[in-house]
Protein backbone atom coordinates (compact mmCIF):
# COMPACT_ATOMS: atom_id res chain seq x y z
CA UNK A 1 0.00 0.00 0.00
CA UNK A 2 1.29 3.44 -0.80
CA UNK A 3 0.26 4.80 2.72
CA UNK A 4 1.07 2.97 5.98
CA UNK A 5 0.10 3.99 9.83
CA UNK A 6 3.76 5.71 10.15
CA UNK A 7 2.78 8.43 7.54
CA UNK A 8 -0.49 8.92 9.55
CA UNK A 9 1.68 9.35 12.46
CA UNK A 10 4.21 11.64 11.03
CA UNK A 11 0.85 13.69 9.46
CA UNK A 12 -0.56 14.01 13.03
CA UNK A 13 3.02 15.72 14.12
CA UNK A 14 3.06 17.70 10.57
CA UNK A 15 -0.52 19.34 11.19
CA UNK A 16 -1.52 18.88 14.36
CA UNK A 17 -0.60 22.74 15.05
CA UNK A 18 -2.78 23.93 12.35
CA UNK A 19 -6.38 21.83 12.85
CA UNK A 20 -8.99 21.83 15.66
CA UNK A 21 -8.13 18.91 17.47
CA UNK A 22 -12.42 18.47 17.21
CA UNK A 23 -13.78 16.11 20.25
CA UNK A 24 -14.95 12.53 20.94
CA UNK A 25 -18.07 12.73 22.58
CA UNK A 26 -20.37 9.90 24.06
CA UNK A 27 -23.81 10.07 23.25
CA UNK A 28 -25.26 7.95 26.01
CA UNK A 29 -29.10 8.67 25.38
CA UNK A 30 -28.82 7.51 21.54
CA UNK A 31 -26.80 4.67 22.49
CA UNK A 32 -29.20 3.29 24.83
CA UNK A 33 -31.92 3.57 22.68
CA UNK A 34 -30.07 1.53 20.23
CA UNK A 35 -28.37 -1.07 22.40
CA UNK A 36 -24.76 -0.14 22.14
CA UNK A 37 -22.05 2.41 23.51
CA UNK A 38 -21.74 4.84 21.42
CA UNK A 39 -19.42 7.51 20.63
CA UNK A 40 -19.15 10.73 18.07
CA UNK A 41 -15.98 12.36 16.61
CA UNK A 42 -17.24 15.57 15.69
CA UNK A 43 -15.09 17.05 12.57
CA UNK A 44 -17.91 18.85 11.86
CA UNK A 45 -16.19 21.43 14.24
CA UNK A 46 -13.30 21.98 12.07
CA UNK A 47 -12.86 25.33 10.81
CA UNK A 48 -14.52 25.07 7.59
CA UNK A 49 -16.64 22.72 9.05
CA UNK A 50 -15.26 19.31 7.60
CA UNK A 51 -12.32 16.51 8.11
CA UNK A 52 -11.11 17.68 4.55
CA UNK A 53 -9.29 20.44 6.76
CA UNK A 54 -6.71 17.78 7.58
CA UNK A 55 -5.63 16.16 4.25
CA UNK A 56 -5.50 19.78 2.71
CA UNK A 57 -3.66 20.77 5.41
CA UNK A 58 -1.03 18.45 5.34
CA UNK A 59 -0.71 18.46 1.06
CA UNK A 60 -0.26 22.13 1.35
CA UNK A 61 2.18 22.40 3.98
CA UNK A 62 4.30 19.74 1.83
CA UNK A 63 4.20 21.85 -1.23
CA UNK A 64 4.93 24.87 0.44
CA UNK A 65 8.62 23.32 2.14
CA UNK A 66 9.03 21.12 -1.32
CA UNK A 67 12.32 22.47 -3.13
CA UNK A 68 10.27 24.04 -5.95
CA UNK A 69 6.98 25.32 -4.79
CA UNK A 70 4.29 25.41 -7.15
CA UNK A 71 3.03 28.93 -8.00
CA UNK A 72 -0.25 27.86 -6.64
CA UNK A 73 -2.71 25.33 -6.29
CA UNK A 74 -6.03 24.21 -8.33
CA UNK A 75 -8.54 21.84 -7.17
CA UNK A 76 -12.35 21.08 -8.43
CA UNK A 77 -15.35 20.67 -5.78
CA UNK A 78 -18.27 21.65 -5.26
CA UNK A 79 -18.30 22.56 -1.34
CA UNK A 80 -15.91 20.64 1.57
CA UNK A 81 -12.53 19.98 -0.39
CA UNK A 82 -13.03 23.52 -1.57
CA UNK A 83 -13.07 25.08 1.43
CA UNK A 84 -9.92 23.25 2.84
CA UNK A 85 -7.98 23.63 0.17
CA UNK A 86 -8.77 27.48 0.17
CA UNK A 87 -8.66 28.04 3.80
CA UNK A 88 -4.61 26.07 4.24
CA UNK A 89 -4.12 27.94 0.78
CA UNK A 90 -4.39 31.37 2.76
CA UNK A 91 -3.20 30.49 5.87
CA UNK A 92 0.53 29.61 3.68
CA UNK A 93 0.73 32.16 0.94
CA UNK A 94 -0.32 29.76 -1.71
CA UNK A 95 -2.90 30.88 -4.63
CA UNK A 96 -5.60 28.58 -4.80
CA UNK A 97 -7.99 28.28 -7.44
CA UNK A 98 -10.82 26.37 -7.11
CA UNK A 99 -12.56 24.98 -10.08
CA UNK A 100 -17.11 24.43 -9.31
CA UNK A 101 -19.84 22.84 -11.06
CA UNK A 102 -22.20 25.73 -12.96
CA UNK A 103 -24.89 24.11 -10.23
CA UNK A 104 -22.87 24.77 -7.06
CA UNK A 105 -25.08 26.94 -4.68
CA UNK A 106 -23.98 30.16 -3.93
CA UNK A 107 -23.29 30.19 -0.80
CA UNK A 108 -20.43 27.33 -1.18
CA UNK A 109 -18.98 30.01 -4.08
CA UNK A 110 -19.13 32.50 -1.38
CA UNK A 111 -17.50 30.63 1.32
CA UNK A 112 -14.68 29.57 -0.53
CA UNK A 113 -14.02 33.39 -2.02
CA UNK A 114 -14.02 34.67 1.70
CA UNK A 115 -11.03 32.34 2.05
CA UNK A 116 -9.34 34.11 -0.72
CA UNK A 117 -9.51 31.52 -3.75
CA UNK A 118 -10.27 32.40 -7.15
CA UNK A 119 -13.64 30.58 -8.32
CA UNK A 120 -13.81 29.54 -11.24
CA UNK A 121 -17.58 28.03 -12.37
CA UNK A 122 -17.04 24.97 -15.04
CA UNK A 123 -19.16 22.13 -16.17
CA UNK A 124 -22.18 20.36 -15.13
CA UNK A 125 -20.36 17.90 -12.33
CA UNK A 126 -17.53 17.70 -10.21
CA UNK A 127 -16.31 15.22 -12.40
CA UNK A 128 -16.36 17.71 -15.47
CA UNK A 129 -14.94 20.78 -13.27
CA UNK A 130 -11.90 18.22 -12.61
CA UNK A 131 -11.13 18.03 -16.06
CA UNK A 132 -10.74 21.95 -16.02
CA UNK A 133 -8.84 22.16 -13.23
CA UNK A 134 -6.57 19.36 -14.30
CA UNK A 135 -5.61 21.73 -17.45
CA UNK A 136 -5.86 24.84 -15.81
CA UNK A 137 -3.12 23.65 -13.31
CA UNK A 138 -0.68 22.40 -16.65
CA UNK A 139 -1.58 25.66 -17.98
CA UNK A 140 -0.29 27.94 -14.96
CA UNK A 141 2.30 25.28 -13.26
CA UNK A 142 0.03 24.82 -10.61
CA UNK A 143 -0.32 21.66 -8.53
CA UNK A 144 -3.61 19.77 -8.99
CA UNK A 145 -4.91 18.84 -5.27
CA UNK A 146 -7.07 15.71 -5.70
CA UNK A 147 -9.86 15.45 -2.93
CA UNK A 148 -8.85 11.67 -1.93
CA UNK A 149 -6.71 9.79 -4.22
CA UNK A 150 -3.59 11.49 -2.71
CA UNK A 151 -1.25 9.27 -0.55
CA UNK A 152 -0.78 12.86 1.70
CA UNK A 153 -4.46 13.67 1.30
CA UNK A 154 -5.02 9.70 3.00
CA UNK A 155 -2.59 10.35 5.88
CA UNK A 156 -4.05 13.64 6.94
CA UNK A 157 -7.57 12.31 7.20
CA UNK A 158 -6.13 9.66 8.78
CA UNK A 159 -5.08 11.81 11.65
CA UNK A 160 -8.32 11.31 13.11
CA UNK A 161 -8.11 7.55 13.79
CA UNK A 162 -5.05 9.05 16.03
CA UNK A 163 -7.71 11.55 17.88
CA UNK A 164 -10.12 9.47 18.04
CA UNK A 165 -8.60 6.50 19.82
CA UNK A 166 -6.60 8.93 22.18
CA UNK A 167 -10.09 10.19 23.39
CA UNK A 168 -12.13 6.45 23.55
CA UNK A 169 -9.31 3.82 23.72
CA UNK A 170 -12.02 1.32 25.00
CA UNK A 171 -13.60 1.55 21.08
CA UNK A 172 -14.09 -1.86 19.16
CA UNK A 173 -15.91 -0.93 15.88
CA UNK A 174 -15.43 2.75 13.93
CA UNK A 175 -17.49 3.75 11.25
CA UNK A 176 -16.89 6.09 8.63
CA UNK A 177 -18.78 7.59 5.71
CA UNK A 178 -17.13 6.95 1.98
CA UNK A 179 -17.17 8.96 -0.73
CA UNK A 180 -14.24 9.02 -2.43
CA UNK A 181 -12.38 6.75 0.24
CA UNK A 182 -9.33 9.11 2.14
CA UNK A 183 -10.94 9.29 5.15
CA UNK A 184 -12.13 5.91 5.65
CA UNK A 185 -8.81 4.78 4.36
CA UNK A 186 -6.73 7.01 6.04
CA UNK A 187 -8.24 5.56 9.88
CA UNK A 188 -8.12 2.18 8.58
CA UNK A 189 -4.28 2.24 8.43
CA UNK A 190 -3.64 4.06 12.34
CA UNK A 191 -6.80 2.03 13.87
CA UNK A 192 -6.24 -1.39 12.48
CA UNK A 193 -2.42 -0.66 13.36
CA UNK A 194 -3.13 0.36 17.07
CA UNK A 195 -5.60 -2.38 17.48
CA UNK A 196 -5.80 -5.02 14.46
CA UNK A 197 -9.12 -6.61 15.79
CA UNK A 198 -11.20 -3.52 15.83
CA UNK A 199 -13.99 -3.25 13.19
CA UNK A 200 -13.58 -0.79 10.36
CA UNK A 201 -17.14 -0.54 9.02
CA UNK A 202 -17.96 2.05 5.81
CA UNK A 203 -21.10 3.71 4.76
CA UNK A 204 -22.26 4.68 1.42
CA UNK A 205 -25.39 5.14 -0.14
CA UNK A 206 -27.65 2.57 -1.83
CA UNK A 207 -27.81 4.46 -4.85
CA UNK A 208 -24.28 5.75 -5.23
CA UNK A 209 -21.98 2.60 -3.85
CA UNK A 210 -19.34 2.83 -5.94
CA UNK A 211 -16.50 1.84 -3.55
CA UNK A 212 -18.57 -1.17 -2.04
CA UNK A 213 -18.48 -2.03 -5.92
CA UNK A 214 -15.06 -1.79 -6.79
CA UNK A 215 -13.92 -3.92 -3.69
CA UNK A 216 -16.06 -6.74 -4.07
CA UNK A 217 -15.51 -6.60 -7.56
CA UNK A 218 -18.98 -6.48 -8.71
CA UNK A 219 -20.03 -4.90 -12.19
CA UNK A 220 -20.35 -0.82 -11.87
CA UNK A 221 -24.25 0.13 -10.68
CA UNK A 222 -25.87 2.83 -11.63
CA UNK A 223 -24.99 5.86 -9.66
CA UNK A 224 -27.11 8.32 -8.13
CA UNK A 225 -25.87 11.63 -6.98
CA UNK A 226 -28.71 13.70 -5.97
CA UNK A 227 -28.67 12.97 -2.97
CA UNK A 228 -29.00 14.81 0.71
CA UNK A 229 -25.39 12.90 1.60
CA UNK A 230 -24.16 14.32 -1.63
CA UNK A 231 -21.02 14.90 -0.06
CA UNK A 232 -20.08 10.73 -0.67
CA UNK A 233 -21.78 10.31 -3.45
CA UNK A 234 -18.94 10.01 -5.78
CA UNK A 235 -19.22 7.99 -8.54
CA UNK A 236 -15.45 7.33 -9.37
CA UNK A 237 -13.72 5.85 -5.83
CA UNK A 238 -9.82 6.43 -5.75
CA UNK A 239 -6.92 3.96 -6.92
CA UNK A 240 -5.07 4.20 -3.51
CA UNK A 241 -7.63 4.21 -1.15
CA UNK A 242 -9.91 1.32 -2.28
CA UNK A 243 -6.47 -0.92 -2.16
CA UNK A 244 -6.35 0.08 1.62
CA UNK A 245 -10.42 -0.24 1.95
CA UNK A 246 -10.57 -3.60 0.02
CA UNK A 247 -7.43 -4.99 2.60
CA UNK A 248 -8.58 -2.91 6.08
CA UNK A 249 -12.23 -2.70 6.11
CA UNK A 250 -14.14 -5.00 7.42
CA UNK A 251 -17.70 -4.20 5.81
CA UNK A 252 -19.02 -1.98 3.95
CA UNK A 253 -22.86 -0.99 5.07
CA UNK A 254 -25.54 0.57 2.50
CA UNK A 255 -28.39 3.34 4.13
CA UNK A 256 -30.64 5.49 1.93
CA UNK A 257 -32.49 9.20 1.36
CA UNK A 258 -34.48 8.41 4.72
CA UNK A 259 -31.60 6.60 7.20
CA UNK A 260 -29.78 10.06 5.89
CA UNK A 261 -32.68 12.59 6.77
CA UNK A 262 -33.73 10.84 9.95
CA UNK A 263 -30.11 10.24 10.99
CA UNK A 264 -29.52 14.58 10.42
CA UNK A 265 -32.62 15.34 12.44
CA UNK A 266 -31.93 12.64 15.55
CA UNK A 267 -28.29 14.40 15.46
CA UNK A 268 -29.67 17.74 15.89
CA UNK A 269 -33.02 17.28 17.87
CA UNK A 270 -31.47 14.61 20.33
CA UNK A 271 -27.61 15.47 20.44
CA UNK A 272 -27.60 18.84 19.85
CA UNK A 273 -25.33 17.93 16.39
CA UNK A 274 -25.39 19.68 13.37
CA UNK A 275 -24.55 17.37 10.38
CA UNK A 276 -24.56 17.59 6.82
CA UNK A 277 -26.46 14.57 4.82
CA UNK A 278 -22.85 13.07 4.79
CA UNK A 279 -21.87 13.89 8.09
CA UNK A 280 -25.10 11.93 9.55
CA UNK A 281 -24.07 8.60 7.19
CA UNK A 282 -22.03 6.92 9.86
CA UNK A 283 -24.75 7.21 11.90
CA UNK A 284 -27.43 6.34 9.81
CA UNK A 285 -25.79 3.14 9.14
CA UNK A 286 -25.89 2.38 13.14
CA UNK A 287 -29.17 2.97 13.72
CA UNK A 288 -30.26 1.08 10.26
CA UNK A 289 -28.20 -2.04 10.93
CA UNK A 290 -28.42 -1.58 14.74
CA UNK A 291 -28.36 -5.62 15.35
CA UNK A 292 -25.00 -5.66 13.84
CA UNK A 293 -23.38 -2.78 16.65
CA UNK A 294 -25.80 -4.40 19.30
CA UNK A 295 -23.44 -4.48 22.74
CA UNK A 296 -20.02 -3.31 21.14
CA UNK A 297 -18.13 0.15 21.92
CA UNK A 298 -18.61 2.16 18.87
CA UNK A 299 -17.47 5.36 17.60
CA UNK A 300 -18.69 6.88 14.70
CA UNK A 301 -17.13 9.98 12.58
CA UNK A 302 -19.48 12.78 12.18
CA UNK A 303 -17.47 13.96 9.06
CA UNK A 304 -19.16 17.52 8.25
CA UNK A 305 -21.84 19.85 8.89
CA UNK A 306 -21.72 22.09 6.03
CA UNK A 307 -25.57 21.89 5.86
CA UNK A 308 -27.59 24.38 4.06
CA UNK A 309 -29.94 26.51 6.48
CA UNK A 310 -32.80 25.98 4.53
CA UNK A 311 -32.00 22.23 3.75
CA UNK A 312 -31.41 21.84 7.45
CA UNK A 313 -34.73 23.63 8.17
CA UNK A 314 -36.92 21.33 5.69
CA UNK A 315 -35.17 18.54 7.30
CA UNK A 316 -35.95 19.41 10.74
CA UNK A 317 -39.84 19.93 10.35
CA UNK A 318 -40.17 16.89 7.82
CA UNK A 319 -38.97 15.28 11.25
CA UNK A 320 -41.54 16.74 13.01
CA UNK A 321 -43.85 15.98 10.62
CA UNK A 322 -42.62 11.89 10.88
CA UNK A 323 -43.02 12.03 14.97
CA UNK A 324 -46.51 14.15 14.89
CA UNK A 325 -45.34 16.59 16.25
CA UNK A 326 -46.62 18.45 13.58
CA UNK A 327 -49.61 17.71 11.87
CA UNK A 328 -52.11 18.71 8.93
CA UNK A 329 -55.46 18.30 8.99
CA UNK A 330 -58.25 18.20 6.49
CA UNK A 331 -61.60 19.04 7.62
CA UNK A 332 -64.95 19.24 6.14
CA UNK A 333 -67.35 21.95 7.28
CA UNK A 334 -70.56 23.39 6.45
CA UNK A 335 -69.76 26.77 5.57
CA UNK A 336 -71.87 28.78 7.73
CA UNK A 337 -70.72 31.71 10.49
CA UNK A 338 -69.04 30.30 13.76
CA UNK A 339 -68.09 26.83 12.72
CA UNK A 340 -64.48 28.12 11.94
CA UNK A 341 -63.94 29.82 15.12
CA UNK A 342 -65.79 26.06 16.64
CA UNK A 343 -63.16 24.28 15.06
CA UNK A 344 -60.30 25.85 16.37
CA UNK A 345 -61.59 26.19 19.90
CA UNK A 346 -61.87 22.87 19.92
CA UNK A 347 -58.59 22.22 18.70
CA UNK A 348 -56.87 24.68 21.24
CA UNK A 349 -58.83 22.93 24.13
CA UNK A 350 -57.31 19.67 22.91
CA UNK A 351 -53.82 21.01 24.17
CA UNK A 352 -52.35 21.82 20.18
CA UNK A 353 -51.24 24.98 18.45
CA UNK A 354 -52.86 25.91 15.51
CA UNK A 355 -49.91 27.05 12.75
CA UNK A 356 -51.92 28.12 10.00
CA UNK A 357 -55.50 27.50 8.26
CA UNK A 358 -56.59 27.66 4.55
CA UNK A 359 -60.26 28.31 3.99
CA UNK A 360 -61.02 26.09 1.15
CA UNK A 361 -64.14 26.75 -1.02
CA UNK A 362 -63.28 26.41 -4.66
CA UNK A 363 -61.19 23.74 -5.23
CA UNK A 364 -62.86 20.81 -3.73
CA UNK A 365 -65.50 18.29 -4.25
CA UNK A 366 -67.96 19.42 -1.51
CA UNK A 367 -71.00 21.03 -2.18
CA UNK A 368 -71.30 24.87 -2.58
CA UNK A 369 -72.63 25.31 1.07
CA UNK A 370 -69.82 22.79 2.56
CA UNK A 371 -65.83 23.68 2.62
CA UNK A 372 -62.53 22.11 3.77
CA UNK A 373 -60.21 23.19 6.36
CA UNK A 374 -56.59 22.75 6.35
CA UNK A 375 -55.19 22.74 9.75
CA UNK A 376 -51.77 22.84 10.41
CA UNK A 377 -50.92 22.66 14.11
CA UNK A 378 -48.45 21.81 16.90
CA UNK A 379 -49.30 18.94 18.61
CA UNK A 380 -47.27 16.28 21.74
CA UNK A 381 -46.94 13.78 18.97
CA UNK A 382 -48.93 10.81 17.32
CA UNK A 383 -51.45 10.09 20.31
CA UNK A 384 -52.45 13.60 20.78
CA UNK A 385 -53.58 14.27 16.70
CA UNK A 386 -55.32 10.74 17.15
CA UNK A 387 -57.12 11.67 20.06
CA UNK A 388 -58.08 15.58 18.35
CA UNK A 389 -59.50 13.65 15.28
CA UNK A 390 -61.35 11.12 17.93
CA UNK A 391 -62.70 14.99 19.26
CA UNK A 392 -63.38 16.09 16.13
CA UNK A 393 -65.38 13.41 14.85
CA UNK A 394 -67.46 12.84 17.75
CA UNK A 395 -68.77 16.47 17.29
CA UNK A 396 -69.91 15.29 13.81
CA UNK A 397 -66.45 16.90 11.65
CA UNK A 398 -65.27 14.49 9.07
CA UNK A 399 -61.74 14.96 9.40
CA UNK A 400 -58.45 13.14 8.58
CA UNK A 401 -54.57 13.55 8.50
CA UNK A 402 -52.76 14.76 5.98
Amino acid sequence: MQVTAHDVAAAHDAIRAHIQRTPTVTAPRLGEMLGLTLSLKLENLQFTGSFKDRGSCLKLQRLAQSSEPPAGVAAASAGNHAQGVAYHARRLGIKAVIVMPLTTPFSKIERTEGLGAEVILRGESVAESTVHAQALAAERRFAFVHPYDDPLIVAGQGTCAIEMLADRPSLDTIVVPIGGGGLCAGIALWAKHQKPWLRMIGVQMAGCPSMLAKVKGLPPPTLHTHTLADGIAVKTPGVITSEIIKELVDDILLVDEVDVETAVHVLASQQKVVAEGAGAAGFAAVMRHAAAFHGRDVGVVICGGNIDRRMLSTVLLRGLKRDGKVAKLRISINDVPGVLARVTQMIGASGADVIDIEHQRLFTGLGPRQAELDVVMETRGKAHVDQILATLQGAGFAAQTL
